[in-house]
C-alpha cells in the first residue's frame, strides 16, 4: 500500500507500508520524496538493496536486526543470517498530509520486541517542503537492548535510528562544527546540511544525546544514531523517542541553523508510555 502524504504537479512524498519487501530487507514502512522531478530517497539502491528511503531503521535490537542485510559479527566481519525482524502496521490514522501509526516490531520467530507510535507530517512552505518524523519505542515485552556495528566492533559504523538514504551520488554537508563529513560525522551539532545535485536537505533532531551519522562518499546518507559508543539499554515499559525533521529545498541555505530553530518548533512533543500502548 502507497498513501500520499503531499501530491502536487512538482512535488511527491509517498509513505509505502513496505508489504512488498522480502524478508532480508527487514520489511518496513518507508517514506519517498521527489521535489521538481528531483529524487531526495533512494530505494533498494544497487549499492545496499536494504536502504529504504526514510525509515526507522536499527541494525542490532536484542540480536535481531531491522537494518536488512548483513551483521555485523565481532570476529566474523559482516554476516548474513537469519535474523531479520519487521515492522508491522497495527492501525492507522490518516489527515491532510500527516499520519500516525502503531507498529509492532517482531524477530524472526514472531516475538514481540517493540511497540511503536508513529508521527509523521509533511507541509509546503514558501521556501520548500518540511517532513517532521517522530516515533516512540516501548519496551512491551521485556528488557531491549540496541545495538549498532560499531557497538558490535566496527568502527565508525554507528548507524541505526531514523535513517536518510538520498541518491546523490555525492554530497557537500555541513553543519555547525564545520564544512565535512570529518566535521558532521558523530557531531551533535543542532543542524545537518546535505547539499546535493539540484536540492539540500536541512535536519534536526531533538535526540541531543544521539549523534549524527554521516556518509557523503559511496553513497549519501544522514540520521540521529542511537547507538554510539555503547548498547542503549531499556528496560521493560520504557520507551524511547526518536525524531527527525527535514527541510527540502531547491538550493543551498546561507542561514541552515534559522531554519533547524523553525523545524524544532513544529517538532511533535514526546507522548508518555501509556499513549504508546493505547
Amino acid at each position: 500500500m502507497t498513501i500520499d502524504l503531499l501530491s502536487t504537479d512538482a512535488v511527491s512524498i509517498r509513505y509505502h507500508d513496505g508489504g512488498e519487501l522480502d524478508l532480508p530487507r527487514s520489511p518496513r514502512p518507508y517514506l519517498t520524496a521527489s521535489v521538481g522531478g528531483i529524487e531526495l530517497t533512494a530505494v533498494e539502491p544497487a549499492d545496499h538493496l536494504h536502504h529504504l528511503g526514510v525509515s526507522v531503521a536499527i541494525p542490532d535490537v536484542n540480536g535481531v536486526t531491522f537494518w536488512g542485510g548483513r551483521t555485523f559479527v565481532r570476529g566474523a566481519g559482516s554476516t548474513m543470517l537469519p535474523n531479520h525482524g519487521q515492522q508491522v502496521v497495527r492501525s492507522r490514522e490518516l489527515g491532510d498530509g500527516h499520519l500516525v501509526e502503531r507498529l509492532a516490531w517482531t524477530g524472526p520467530d514472531g516475538e514481540l520486541l517493540l511497540d511503536e507510535q508513529r508521527s509523521i507530517a509533511v507541509r509546503e512552505r514558501g521556501d520548500g517542503i518540511e517532513l517532521l518524523w517522530s516515533t516512540d519505542l516501548l519496551a512491551a515485552n521485556g528488557p531491549v537492548s540496541f545495538g549498532s556495528p560499531q557497538t558490535n566492533g566496527r568502527d565508525d559504523a554507528f548507524y541505526g535510528g531514523i535513517f536518510w538514504r538520498a541518491p546523490f551520488p555525492t554530497a557537500r554537508v555541513r553543519c555547525a562544527d564545520g564544512e565535512g563529513v570529518d566535521a558532521a560525522h558523530g557531531s551533535s551539532s543542532p543542524w545537518l546540511a546535505v547539499d546535493g545535485s539540484g536540492a539540500s536537505l536541512v535536519a534536526t533532531t531533538r535526540n541531543s544525546d544521539m549523534p549524527w551519522f554521516v556518509r557523503a562518499e559511496g553513497y549519501v546518507g544522514f540520521g540521529p544514531a542511537v547507538a554510539v559508543t555503547g548498547r542503549r539499554e531499556m528496560a521493560a515499559g520504557e520507551s524511547l523517542r526518536l525524531d527527525l525533521a527535514v527541510a527540502i529545498l531547491d538550493r543551498p541555505s546561507s542561514d541552515p541553523a534559522a531554519i533547524a530553530r523553525r523545524l524544532g518548533a513544529h517538532a511533535v512533543p514526546a507522548r508518555a508510555a501509556d499513549d504508546v500502548r493505547a
